[in-house]
């Protein structure tokens, strides 16, 4: 018998072992796997473009070495998108470089200053767009240091220069793209699904705690900040998965309009369940009421619908049960004593109940055809609008300006010869650093990827690399210390301090003809080092309160968004408006979730409670105006409606006590003309049509009046807070 056993459990034993080997090679390539693939292909990518550039012979191969570590991005796409913008940035800063010098040949304070001026210029732009797009502005701006300044004393060499420079980017970039694609490829388009699943699950799991009253006011504000960060990161991923080669951008291209419309309709769905939850919060505090009696019910209703994964059909369900549950709570409660105060909150809560479930509802509908790929009628996608404060745009390019033209006049009066490579280092990082909302942060983690990069690449330069013969030794005594600055790279939060590691070591790769120099290494690493902390310098001292997303700077840009919004003409522009405006809101809520950090302080939640409901009440006004601009002929409903919107267009302006009250009665005032003619229309033979507009007008109007109440609520904050 033991020898009849032994063969059938040898074999068992050793599938067991092999499933067990498998499972943990797949837990090993989901964590620990992805960023060694990451360091492996970027490695490859690097010393490809190296050997490249020894092959033709360009003068610093060290640049498409760096090119390449500069474009190591997690997925093929946003690799590409990234070529794509350096490249355009490198051909249009050497062409403005070029016609620097062509104007100023012999003129370095007019050279100087055309210089700074182009750069703060592009500084501006970058931090205007602060998309994809903007690495085009940031590029161009220092792509023209780099070819101007060592010029300055050739100028004849300017346009080899430029055309070097183009070679050795472009070489970085091809090697980087054809990896990228080709290499075990991490294609954008499947990150971009995963993002939309998680985006899903993570606003019900939302709901259904907020409904249960499981979350506290700073974790329900916490959320709805990293919510305005997740549509801005859904929009560049979704640009980035358009760059790919792949059978899935195909997919991805087909799916652009459903991806606007997915985050259309999570904006929207969001943006009524934060009104519908301040105002049931409201109501909460006053104690227990006949209209909170009435109103149990039906957040029950919403609550269970919310509480497994839904299906469209029992999504449908659940509105048909709350429009019967609607109908009855209003019968009991036209019998019951109620004030008029309580009566128009309870009519307010029914109405966002109504166009929260139709809203969950569409946003379902939309996932649900992404997940599965199946048909769905969408409407022509609107662009995502960025929208950066005019102040901290300003700011970004007169920084930038004054820095270069002091340290640039600095460098070309000092007798150092290695000056300008620190000016240059300098310009660099205060370009790169001014659309960042913590920019001294950024600066100090690069400089400690510098600062543990000199003792390596002194280590690898002068014992290890001088004993290297031919490229292949090369290769190995340069990759293990590359490799630790991109392992630092794959880790999102030790990105700066991999990206200075990588960057210094890799301008330490040597030129065709092998020359040790001593000196030349010491002082190239001073200067480096020294660029940075002028960078520093110029953050702490050149307007540091002007940094992207600082909430001093984002709550005003919120109410003139607002204003804007309620000044607004109508032209049957009503569902752009409303994008526009709630792209340029949800922008700058992204902007001062990555300003503040993971745990927000009380000042910047205050600005977020005020935008959320400024966004609700600038929906409803881009609404009436379409809906005044549509009533045909005078009356005393559209009236009404006009002067409700001008007493909030001049509470906006002035944000004062007077103005929030006279609001606050012109709302209830053209309330009660509105369901004047609702009441008699009846008679006069209100057409259909008319009576939709009218109550619809009447709806947005109770979203108004609870948001303008919210403002006065305890917790709200000051109105000058933002």
């Amino acid at each position: 018998m033991p020898t009849a056993t032994a063969p059938s459990t040898t074999p068992a034993a050793w599938r067991r072992a092999a499933r067990s080997l498998a499972h943990a090679l797949t837990d090993w390539r989901a964590s620990e796997g992805e960023r060694w693939i990451y360091v492996g292909k970027t490695l490859v990518a690097a010393f490809a473009a190296l050997w490249l550039a020894y092959r033709l012979g360009l003068d610093s191969p060290s640049t498409a070495m760096t090119t390449t570590v500069i474009l190591a991005l997690p997925s093929s796409g946003m690799v590409l998108e990234k070529s794509f913008y350096r490249f355009c940035g490198t051909l249009l800063g050497c062409t403005a470089a070029l016609c620097l010098i062509g104007f100023f040949p012999q003129q370095p304070v007019l050279l100087f200053a055309g210089l700074a001026l182009w750069v703060g210029v592009c500084t501006s732009g970058a931090a205007l767009h602060r998309n994809a797009q903007s690495y085009v502005y940031v590029l161009s701006g220092y792509t023209a240091c780099m070819i101007v300044l060592p010029a300055i004393e050739q100028p004849t060499q300017v346009f080899a220069l430029a055309v070097t420079r183009v070679a050795e980017v472009s070489l970085g970039i091809i090697c980087s793209a054809v990896v990228s694609s080709v290499l075990l490829p991490r294609h954008q388009s499947t990150q971009v699904m995963r993002v939309v699943q998680a985006r899903y699950g993570k606003f019900l799991g939302f709901c259904q705690d907020v409904l249960q009253q499981k979350l506290t006011p700073a974790q329900v504000e916490t959320t709805h900040l990293q919510f305005a960060a997740d549509v801005a990161a859904l929009e560049t991923g979704r640009s980035a998965a358009l760059f790919e080669v792949s059978d899935a951008v195909g997919h991805v291209r087909a799916q652009n309009r459903k991806l606007h419309a997915f985050n259309a309709s999570f904006m929207t769905a969001l943006t009524t369940f934060y009104t519908f939850h301040r105002l049931v919060d409201r109501l909460q505090r006053q104690g227990e009421t006949q209209v909170m009696a009435q109103c149990a019910p039906l957040l029950a209703i919403i609550a269970e619908a919310l509480q497994n994964t839904p299906s469209q059909d029992s999504l449908d369900t659940m509105q048909l049960h709350l429009q019967a549950a609607l109908a009855q709570a209003r019968t009991e409660l036209d019998a019951l004593p109620v004030e008029h105060a309580q009566r128009i909150d309870f009519e307010t809560l029914c109405e966002l109940l109504e166009r929260f479930a139709r809203d969950i509802s569409r946003f379902h509908e939309v996932y649900f055809s992404l997940a599965h790929d199946t048909p769905l009628e969408v409407s022509e996608p609107l662009a995502y609008a960025p929208k950066t404060p005019p102040a901290l745009v300003l700011a970004s390019g007169a920084r930038s300006a004054i820095s270069l033209a002091l340290l640039a006049l600095g460098a070309y009066f000092l007798a150092w010869p290695y000056a300008s490579t620190a000016m240059l280092m300098a310009a660099v990082f205060c370009a790169l650093a001014s659309s960042s909302p913590r920019p001294i942060m950024m600066i100090r983690q690069v400089l400690n990827g510098f600062f543990l990069a000199f003792p390596l690449s002194l280590v690898c330069v002068y014992f290890v690399m001088v004993h290297a013969d031919g490229f292949p030794m090369l290769v190995l005594a340069f990759a293990p210390f590359l490799a630790i600055g991109l392992y630092f790279m794959s880790n999102p939060a030790q990105l700066g301090l991999g990206l200075g590691v990588s960057t210094f070591i890799t301008q330490m790769a040597p030129t065709n003809i092998m020359h040790i120099d001593g000196a030349a290494f010491l002082n190239t690493g001073m200067a480096l080092i020294v660029g940075l902390l002028l960078a520093a310098v110029v953050f702490a001292v050149l307007l540091p309160g002007y940094t992207m997303g600082h909430k001093d700077h984002v709550g005003p840009a919120l109410w003139r968004e607002a204003l804007r919004a309620c000044k607004a003409k109508a032209g049957g522009r009503g569902e752009s408006g409303k994008h526009r405006f709630d792209n340029r809101m949800r922008d700058l809520l992204s902007q001062l979730n990555a300003a503040a950090g993971p745990a927000p302080g009380e000042a910047t939640r205050v600005v977020v409670r005020q935008a959320l409901t400024l966004l609700e009440i600038g929906h409803s006004a881009i609404e009436l105006r379409e809906l005044i601009a549509s009533a045909q002929g005078p009356g005393a409903a559209r009236e009404a409606l006009a002067r409700c919107l001008d007493s909030i267009t001049g509470w906006l302006r002035t944000r004062g006590e007077a103005e929030l009250q006279a609001a606050l009665q012109s709302c209830l005032a053209a309330g009660a003309c509105v369901r004047e003619a609702l009441a008699g229309g009846a008679a006069s033979g209100l057409t259909p049509e008319r009576s939709v507009r009218l109550q619809t007008a009447l709806a947005d109007l109770h979203s108004i009046y609870t948001s303008l109440q919210d403002t006065m609520a305890p917790g709200a904050g000051e109105l000058h807070a933002a």
